[in-house]
């Protein structure tokens, strides 16, 4: 982020990736990696630093176009990039949010988790407040 103007807010975000991890499973596999996320999850509770934590159906739609005139149906549960939830963490280091993630259980099974810090603009409004600055 060398020449980004963005500032961080202290949070990242958590991205939850891969909706298909668990295929194949037997339900006591999934059962047990199941209480173990939601212990994982719950630890993230009690330390305080959890602020928010949804799931997201796998289907949707995808806006495009000038004026969003274009509205087409995105089953994403195909990919495994798709996004399957999100995790909005209070911790203000990128270090302390990639360990946070590292010790999610569902990574052993295929998941990936993409930490991102929250910003406090957006890219294009930052450049525009700097360059008014200068």
């Amino acid at each position: 982020m060398s020449n980004n103007p963005q500032q961080t807010t202290g949070e990242h975000l958590l991205l939850i990736r891969g909706t298909h991890w668990n295929h194949g499973m037997s339900p006591a596999e999934l059962q047990k990696i199941m209480t173990d996320f939601y212990g994982w999850v719950e630890g993230l509770s009690q330390k305080g630093i959890l602020k928010g934590a949804q799931p997201l159906v796998e289907e949707g739609k995808i806006v495009s176009g000038s004026q969003g005139r274009q509205v087409t149906d995105g089953v994403f549960a195909e990919s495994k990039e798709s996004i399957a939830g999100y995790f909005l963490l209070a911790v203000a280091d990128e270090a302390e949010a990639v360990r946070i993630a590292q010790a999610c259980p569902i990574l052993e099974h295929g998941a990936t988790i993409e930490v991102r810090p929250i910003a406090d603009l957006c890219r294009p409004m930052a450049e525009v407040k700097q360059h008014a600055q200068t």
